[in-house]
């Protein structure tokens, strides 16, 4: 089949994508739900029928596992990211594709960002959390434009959404920024939402742009220029 040849999948159509690579988000367990693991596939298979390929925290283990396996299985490079401390608790079995050893958490998710066009947050807990808020933030400040999005399935993001705007209502995130990101239930028209994404313009063009201190945050002004590609 040709790239540029559409194909469906989860209801959505799937033919060349604008990136090369999207970042996945999600859990190091399946969770109790059957439909977490399935929507994993789902997307697995999904950036397979885009020519897209997987960047992810590493490991083998729950959703993280299953979306990399489903995008290795269908012929998609896999890159895995993760700190050398967690290699030993975190792979487990086979590890499919490429893993990228790297010194600490915040080069994990620094090394995530740059080698990523987007990203998308499968359901996951604390550190699924910490890496999707952590992005959007980022885009909040202006240190990128790449797409957000949130693969909201069975609802299981819906009191993070509803807390999202409940912030805007009570002024703590402008009402402009609460579409920095894109949510939708299954994979196929998440991916879309994100193909056809529009970096949302500050209403402040004044507002600075945020500038990490290495000290704080290990990275430098060369990688910085490179996650905000």
């Amino acid at each position: 089949m040709e790239a540029a040849a559409a194909t469906k999948n989860g209801g959505a159509v799937a033919g060349r994508s604008r990136f090369r690579r999207v970042c996945v988000f999600c859990g190091s367990s399946s969770g109790k739900r059957s439909s977490y693991r399935d929507a994993a596939v789902e997307l697995g298979k999904e950036l397979v029928a885009r020519k897209v390929d997987l960047v992810y925290g590493g490991g083998s283990l729950g959703l993280m596992g299953e979306v990399a396996d489903a995008v290795h299985k269908g012929g998609g490079h896999v890159i895995g990211v993760i700190p050398r401390s967690l290699m030993g608790k975190e792979i487990t079995g086979e590890t499919v594709g490429e893993v990228r050893a790297v010194a600490g958490m915040h080069q994990r998710k620094a090394e995530m960002a740059r080698a990523a066009d987007a990203f998308i947050a499968l359901p996951g807990g604390y550190g699924t959390l910490d890496e999707l808020l952590e992005v959007i933030a980022w885009a909040q400040l202006g240190i990128h434009t790449k797409p957000v999005g949130l693969l909201n399935v069975d609802g299981y993001y819906d009191f993070l959404l509803a807390f999202i705007d409940k912030a805007v209502e009570d002024g703590f995130v402008k009402p402009a920024q609460r579409h920095i990101f894109v949510s939708a239930p299954d994979a196929g028209d998440l991916v879309q939402k994100l193909e056809e994404f529009e970096a949302v313009q500050d209403e402040d063009p004044a507002t600075p742009k945020l500038r990490w201190e290495i000290e704080q945050v290990g990275y430098n002004a060369a990688l910085q220029a490179e996650i905000a590609r």
